[in-house]
C-alpha cells in the first residue's frame, strides 16, 4: 500500500502532521520481560487500586448496583457482535430491545417520543439545544450555572462551531440561588432575550438540588423559549415527578447498570412531545407489520447525514449506544416500576441520613447528592482522611465554583452502609473542631 501511493515508510505516511502529535511514549517496563511476567506486573498494579473501598463520589457517574442478568444478556452473541439494525429483517431482536427502551424512556420521561440512545448525557444536552433552534428559529440559549460544568463546557463548544459563523456568545449563563441551590429565576429572566431557544436546567441539579421544572417551564415559554430539562442521575426518575412540562428531555442512564468504566461508554436519551418528533436527532425505531401481518420493527425518522443531505440533517450523530442501551434495558426490566421506586427511596434515605449529619451549604430538596461545607479544612484535606478510612469522598467544587471552595458534594446511593456515613460525618465533624 506505501508503495502504491508513494511513500517509504509508514513514518512518511504521517509526515504532515506536527512532530507533538506523533509523540511514542515506550512503555516504563525494564526490558527483557516475558509475555507472563508483564502480565504479572499489570496485575500487581491492578491490585494497587482502591478496590473494595466506599464511595460518596457522584457528580454525573454514580455507584449503583449492576444485577447479574445485565452481563448475561448483553454477553449473548447476537447482541454483543451486532454492529447496527440497518437490515431490519436480520435485526428484529436489536430493534426491539430498542423498541422497548423507548417505550420505558417515554414512561420515565412523561414525554411521548424518545430516540434510540444517544453517545453520553454530555452530548445529548447540545444536541437537545440545537434541535431547540430548529424548532424556534433562534440561536441563543440560556443555561443555569447548577448544570454540570462540563456539560456546560461540551454544549459551548457545540454552540461556537454550530452553522456557518464561529461565535461565543450563543449561550448565556444564568446564576443559581445561593441559599436554596436551585434556580435564580430573576437571573433567569435576565438573561432571556427575543432570540432566546431555549433554557436549559438540570434536575435533581449538579449540587443534587430538585429544581422548580413547572416554574421554569413557565418563564422560558412566556419568552417564546421551550424547556429543556437536562438529569445525571437516572434513578431519581424512580420517585420525582416526570419532568412533563419540559419540551425536551435529555439525559444521562449510567446508573441503570452501567459501570463507571473510568467515564465510559455511556449512553444517552432525547426525549421530546409529538409535536416536534421530526427534529429529534439520531435514529428512532418504529413498530410496523411484515407481509404477513405479523408485529415487525424498522428503523423510521433517521434522518441522519449518512442517509440524506448533510445540511438537512437534525445530528451528527452516526449511531447510537445500542449494546450500552441494552443494559439500561434489562436493569429497567429487572427492577420493574415498583423496583425503581424502592431503589430510588432507599437513595434518598440514605443520602437524608447522611446529609443530617453534616453541615449543609444550600438549603433546597435533594436526592442523594448534597453540598456540604468542610468548615476549615480544604476538601483535599477531608478526602485524604477519608481515603485512610478506605473511603472515597465527595467532590471538590473549587474546581468549577470558586466560590464553594469550602465545599464538597457528596453522593448517598444503595450501595453505602450506615458505618462509612458514619465515618464520613466523624471525619468532617473533626475537620470543623480542628478549626475551631
Amino acid at each position: 500500500m506505501l508503495d502504491t501511493i508513494g511513500v517509504s515508510s509508514a513514518e512518511d505516511l504521517f509526515a504532515h502532521l506536527p512532530p507533538e502529535t506523533r509523540l511514542r511514549r515506550p512503555l516504563d517496563l525494564a526490558p527483557g520481560k516475558s509475555e507472563y511476567e508483564i502480565v504479572e506486573y499489570f496485575r500487581a498494579r491492578a491490585a494497587e487500586n482502591a478496590n473494595g473501598y466506599a464511595s460518596f463520589l457522584g457528580a454525573g457517574v454514580y455507584n449503583h448496583y449492576r444485577p447479574v442478568l445485565v452481563d448475561t444478556v448483553i454477553s449473548r452473541g447476537e447482541f454483543l457482535t451486532s454492529y447496527t439494525p440497518y437490515q431490519a429483517e436480520i435485526s428484529q431482536g436489536t430493534l426491539m430491545t430498542i423498541f422497548e427502551f423507548q417505550t420505558m424512556i417515554c414512561q420515565l420521561t412523561g414525554m411521548d417520543v424518545a430516540n434510540a440512545s444517544m453517545y453520553d448525557g454530555s452530548t445529548a444536552a447540545p444536541e437537545a439545544a440545537m434541535m431547540a433552534m430548529r424548532i424556534t428559529g433562534r440561536d441563543h440559549v440560556a443555561v443555569s450555572r447548577a448544570v454540570h460544568p462540563e456539560y456546560r463546557e461540551v454544549l459551548a463548544t457545540y454552540m461556537r462551531h454550530h452553522g456557518h459563523v464561529k461565535d461565543d456568545a450563543r449561550v448565556t449563563e444564568f446564576e443559581y440561588d445561593l441559599d436554596t441551590g436551585g434556580i435564580d429565576f430573576p437571573s433567569l429572566e435576565r438573561a432571556l432575550g427575543p432570540n432566546t431557544a431555549a433554557v436549559m436546567v438540570q434536575s435533581p441539579n449538579f449540587f443534587g438540588v430538585v429544581e422548580e421544572v413547572k416554574r421554569a417551564a413557565e418563564t422560558a415559554h412566556a419568552a417564546g423559549a421551550l424547556l429543556i430539562v437536562v438529569f445525571t442521575e437516572a434513578v431519581s426518575l424512580g420517585i420525582l415527578e416526570p419532568p412533563r412540562d419540559a419540551d425536551i428531555v435529555a439525559g444521562e442512564l449510567q446508573s441503570f447498570a452501567i459501570s463507571p468504566s473510568y467515564g465510559g461508554p455511556f449512553a444517552g436519551v432525547i426525549a421530546t412531545k409529538e409535536k416536534y418528533m421530526r427534529q429529534i436527532p439520531g435514529r428512532l425505531v418504529g413498530e410496523t407489520k411484515d407481509t404477513r401481518g405479523n408485529r415487525a420493527f424498522c428503523l423510521t425518522l433517521a434522518t441522519r447525514e449518512q442517509h440524506i443531505r448533510r445540511e438537512k440533517a437534525t445530528s451528527n450523530i452516526c449511531t447510537n449506544q445500542a449494546l450500552i442501551a441494552l443494559m439500561a434495558t434489562v436493569f429497567m426490566t429487572v427492577y420493574g416500576r415498583a423496583g425503581l421506586r424502592e431503589l430510588a427511596e432507599q437513595n434518598l434515605a440514605k443520602a437524608h441520613y447522611l446529609g443530617g449529619r453534616l453541615p449543609l451549604r444550600f438549603g433546597g430538596p435533594f436526592f442523594n447528592e448534597f453540598v456540604a461545607r468542610t468548615n476549615g479544612r480544604t476538601p483535599g484535606a477531608v478526602n485524604e482522611r477519608l481515603l485512610d478510612n478506605k473511603i472515597i469522598g465527595g467532590l471538590p467544587l473549587d474546581r468549577f465554583y470558586p466560590e464553594l471552595a469550602d465545599c464538597m458534594l457528596f453522593c448517598a446511593t444503595e450501595m453505602n452502609r450506615r458505618e462509612q456515613m458514619d465515618a464520613v460525618a466523624s471525619v468532617v465533624a473533626a475537620a470543623e473542631a480542628y478549626a475551631r
